[in-house]
Parts: C-alpha cells; sequence; structure tokens
C-alpha cells in the first residue's frame, strides 16, 4: 500500500472536490499505519440497463481505491430505484418497477466487472436494510431533517417556487441514501456533482446516529460527444461500453482535441507522469493530437473488447478514413420502384410512391429514425451519396447502385432497380 500522500494525490486526479480534503488524508494515514483498508462505496440506481463512459467515471476511481488496496462496495439502488433519484429533475419521477430494477441490476454487475475486480468487490443491494425498516425507523429518519433543509436543494427549491409537486417519497430519497453509508459504515463515498446534496446527507446522517463522517470525492459528469452537455443516451451523445468495438472505436476518435485530453484524465489508465508528459508533448507539438487520440481509443476498445477486437477497429478506421473506402460487412437494401411488369424476384420493401426518395429510404435502412431526421441530416450536409454531399431533401435517387453514409460510420448500399427489368435473380 502506497503511502497516505501518494495516495491522496491518485485520487485528486480528475476530482471535481474533496470533503474534506484534511479529513481523507488522515482516513488515509490511519488505514496506512493500522494496514486496515478504508471502506469506499458508491452507488447506482438501476434506472438503465446499459452502462456508457459517463458512468464509468465512478468506476474508474472506485478501481483507483481497489488498486490503492481499499474495499469496494458497489451498491445498486434497487430499493431507492423504485422510487426514482429526485435529483435534477424538474417533475416527479416515474418509479421503476421491481421487475425493472431486477432486470437492470443484473446487467449492471455484467458490465462493471469489465473495471472492476470481482474478487475485490462487494457488490450490495440497499433493499438488504431499506426494505426490513419498520415504521419506528422510517419516523425515526425522517426526524433526521427539516423540511426547511430540504427546499434548500436546487430542484426542490424551484419546483416549490413554481408550485410544482413535490412528493413527501421524494424527501425521503436523500435520507434514505444518506442511510446507506450509516448501515454500511464507509469511510468515503464517491459520487457525481449532482449528488453533493444527497452523499453530504449521508455525512449529516453519520454524525446524528453516531457514525464516523465519511470522505466524499466528487467527480465531474463526463460531457459527451457534442463537447457541451453530459454523456447522455437520450441526447444520442454517449459511447455505451457495450458498443461495437468498429463503432466505439469511431466515435472516440472522433472527439475535438479538447475533449480527449478530459478523456485521458477521466478515463485512461496512464499514469500521472504520463499524463503531464502527454500535456507537455501536445503543448509543444512533439506529440500529434490524432496520434493521442488513437492511443486512448485503442486503450478504451481493449479494455471492454480485447486487443485483438480494438486492433481490428484500428484498422478497420484506418481503411475508411484514410484510404476512403468502405467498412465490411456493408449492409444492403433492394429497392424496385414501379416501371413495368414485374416478372418475379425478392424485393425487400414493397412498391409505393416515392419508394426511392433519399429520407424515406434513410428512414427504413435505420439511417435515421424518421423523415425529418432525415431531413434535418440532410441540410446539416451530414449526408453523402456515392461520396457527394447531399444538399437537396427532395432527391430521388435514380436506378442503380448507391453507397449512403451518415455522418463519420453509418453506411448502407442501396440498389435501386424497375420493374421493368426481366429478371431480378441478382437481388
Amino acid at each position: 500500500m502506497l503511502k497516505s500522500e501518494k495516495q491522496l494525490e491518485a485520487i485528486k486526479r480528475g476530482a471535481v472536490e474533496i470533503i474534506i480534503e484534511a479529513d481523507l488524508l488522515k482516513k488515509l494515514e490511519k488505514s496506512y499505519n493500522e494496514k486496515k483498508p478504508l471502506k469506499v462505496k458508491a452507488g447506482f440506481d438501476p434506472t438503465a440497463p446499459d452502462i456508457h463512459l459517463g458512468h464509468t467515471v465512478l468506476l474508474e476511481k472506485m478501481r483507483q481505491f481497489q488498486e490503492l488496496g481499499h474495499e469496494i462496495i458497489f451498491l445498486i439502488g434497487d430499493f431507492t430505484g423504485m422510487i426514482g433519484d429526485p435529483s435534477g429533475r424538474s417533475e416527479t419521477r416515474i418509479p421503476l418497477t421491481k421487475e425493472d430494477v431486477i432486470k437492470n441490476a443484473e446487467t449492471y454487475k455484467k458490465q462493471v466487472f469489465k473495471i472492476l475486480d470481482p474478487e475485490k468487490t462487494q457488490v450490495r443491494f440497499n433493499s438488504e436494510w431499506l426494505s426490513k425498516m419498520n415504521v419506528t425507523e422510517l419516523v425515526r429518519l425522517g426526524s433526521m431533517q427539516t423540511v426547511a433543509r430540504m427546499l434548500e436543494r436546487e430542484d426542490f427549491k424551484k419546483r416549490y417556487e413554481s408550485q410544482q409537486d413535490i412528493t413527501i417519497l421524494e424527501f425521503y430519497y436523500p435520507l434514505f441514501q444518506a442511510y446507506d453509508s450509516v448501515y454500511l459504515k464507509s469511510d468515503v463515498e464517491i459520487g457525481g456533482t449532482d449528488q453533493k446534496f444527497n452523499i453530504l446527507m449521508g455525512r449529516t446522517l453519520q454524525r446524528k446516529m453516531g457514525v464516523e463522517e465519511q470522505a466524499v470525492v466528487l467527480m465531474p459528469l463526463l460531457e459527451g460527444l457534442d463537447g457541451v452537455n453530459k454523456m447522455s443516451k437520450s441526447l444520442g451523445n454517449y459511447i455505451g461500453i457495450t458498443e461495437p468495438p468498429k463503432e466505439m472505436y469511431g466515435k472516440i476518435m472522433s472527439i475535438s482535441d479538447e475533449l480527449m485530453l478530459r478523456y485521458y484524465n477521466l478515463l485512461s489508465h496512464i499514469s500521472l507522469d504520463e499524463l503531464n508528459s502527454l500535456r507537455e508533448g501536445l503543448r509543444n507539438g512533439t506529440i500529434h493530437p490524432k496520434k493521442a487520440k488513437e492511443d486512448l481509443a485503442l486503450e478504451i476498445v481493449e479494455r471492454y473488447w480485447g486487443k485483438d477486437e480494438a486492433l481490428k477497429a484500428r484498422e478497420e478506421f484506418e481503411h475508411i478514413f484514410k484510404q476512403k473506402g468502405l467498412p465490411d460487412g456493408i449492409p444492403t437494401y433492394n429497392i424496385i420502384v414501379e416501371g413495368g411488369s414485374r416478372s418475379g424476384g425478392t424485393v425487400d420493401i414493397t412498391i409505393s410512391k416515392n419508394i426511392n426518395w433519399l429520407p424515406y429510404i434513410m428512414k427504413e435502412t435505420g439511417l435515421a429514425k424518421s423523415t425529418s431526421e432525415a431531413i434535418r441530416l440532410i441540410k446539416q450536409n451530414g449526408v453523402k451519396v456515392n461520396d457527394n454531399t447531399v444538399t437537396d431533401p427532395n432527391i430521388i435517387l435514380d436506378k442503380g447502385e448507391h453507397i449512403i453514409k451518415v455522418g463519420k460510420r453509418k453506411f448502407y448500399k442501396v440498389i435501386i432497380k424497375t420493374t421493368d427489368v426481366a429478371n431480378y435473380s441478382d437481388f
């Protein structure tokens, strides 16, 4: 185990705030001297089945504590997940069903062990203790905090001032999360900056209930591919850890140079010295940003898919973007347009008006969710047909073979024939 000062240096990497840093250092010193690991917890509500790189910021910090020799508690909020975290919400969140929670929790467990060591990780569910609380215990928990204190939360405050509903159950959410820290006697809790109120509530309850207060390590919310908004599946700016290697690699290569360094800081396993050398190399021009981005993409894809798949992803990326080639296994879509008698053959879609209208084809192939989204992508110069940028959303594709490219990574081969063709056997 490293000395406490060195441990603190590693822990501070990427963190937005440590509460209270002096307290954490004392805990680390005591742990080092007594050779007793700290209990480090982070809670996850299983509100969605898939984890993206934004979620892994906390997991990477947990891995760091784990490598420093501390005890990691991966807490799945199956009980609190059925209430719904009100953090950052402008309205009451719809609670998950028990079935949803169980299903999502199992998926979480499979995914997190791509980062954490399963042999050294405690997986706990807060229903173990919260579901067993009786009425007296619930009343006592409710007495631990005032309504005035709850309304200091920005989201609650805004909803109260705009006369939107806040349920009593939502007031209980931070109390339940805080009680997790009391029950587990955690020494450190890791969370995102959006969880600050809830995590600090844990310190308050620990103090009031006779447990030593935990230190808090707050991590930033990772920006998504747009470099502005936090990574989110609903915004479409995410990189999922179960996405195919080629897709993951391509998405990482698409991020800006500025965002690349942030990803390195929060997600890469390179050392602090290596990170500082990288920063200096980028600053003085001895390291090319594209090479640094390639190394990052290779590292992250290898973490989730293995070295062979990462190398294949890099090879295909080079093939597509350097040699202007097409990806292997590009899907093909066949269309027959009305134009005469039909004598046989198999087609992928039925004959209809404007079937060879580009936005319609994009919707049918999944290159866009709808024709309106396809039109928007075309107007944003995000669509190419046969390597030419399309600017007119009214385009009707002619008979023949066309390669449609949307963005940097989505391709489709479309073959258009007319019903006056005598034989369709080559479909």
